[in-house]
């Protein structure tokens, strides 16, 4: 359901996941929108620069000589099929990059929270609010979100400032994550960007047992009703 919520001056940040270049220029790995998603995170790290809302960022690492992955896709050279150390693709988008003192950090799991001491810093400066944008939705996004919950974070997510490789792979994924966020609220920028400047705003909150119960022929009004 929706409701009217508020989020206190000092106990918020945004954190912005993995918008990297190879999202952008590898066709492996294209993300739907991307350039509007990326429009809607300046967006969201203007609004939150102009409050004084501090910006995390992450990027996807992945270095095989220092990870243990049986699994893991390899190129016909060994390296990482994806976000390898040294490809530059790994770059964090130069529109949406960190600025003067930003945090940003390197993960080499989906999770920005899964490992590491982020989780405890956060909490360290009085944060009880993350607002989250980036990619991919299934993927690293739905991740740090359930993480994040796990730590006690109430999360706000950005729906249309977060991507996947179809629009349908990033709907379903902001629908099973808006079913089980408890504590958090879903929003679109608009939104975002007025509750970072300190206004109350109406926006999806889970109510319940699983109340959005979507199907191939509903997501994408569920999805737009958030």
């Amino acid at each position: 359901m929706k409701t009217p919520i508020a989020i206190k001056r000092g106990a918020v940040a945004a954190i912005f996941i993995d918008l990297q270049e190879e999202h952008r220029q590898d066709q492996r790995y294209l993300v739907d929108g991307y350039e509007k998603i990326l429009a809607n995170v300046q967006r969201l790290q203007a609004a939150a620069r102009a409050s004084g809302v501090p910006l995390w960022h992450w990027a996807y690492i992945v270095d095989l000589d220092a990870q243990d992955r049986p699994f893991h896709p390899v190129e016909a050279d060994g390296k990482s099929a994806f976000s390898d150390k040294d490809d530059p693709l790994t770059a964090i988008c130069h529109e949406v990059a960190p600025i003067d003192s930003e945090t940003l950090r390197i993960k080499a799991e989906a999770s920005a929270f899964r490992s590491g001491p982020a989780a405890g810093e956060l909490k360290a400066r009085g944060i009880e609010w993350l607002v989250v944008a980036g990619v991919w939705t299934e993927a690293c996004i739905d991740a740090t979100v359930r993480d994040a919950v796990a730590s006690g974070f109430r999360v706000l997510l950005v729906k249309d400032a977060c991507g996947s490789g179809s629009a349908a792979m990033h709907q379903t994924a902001i629908l099973n994550l808006a079913n089980r966020l408890y504590g958090g609220a879903v929003t679109d920028t608009d939104g975002a960007c007025r509750l970072l400047a300190g206004e109350s705003v109406t926006a999806w909150q889970v109510e319940g047992s699983v109340p959005l119960r979507f199907t191939y022929e509903n997501v994408a009004r569920l999805y737009g009703e958030l």
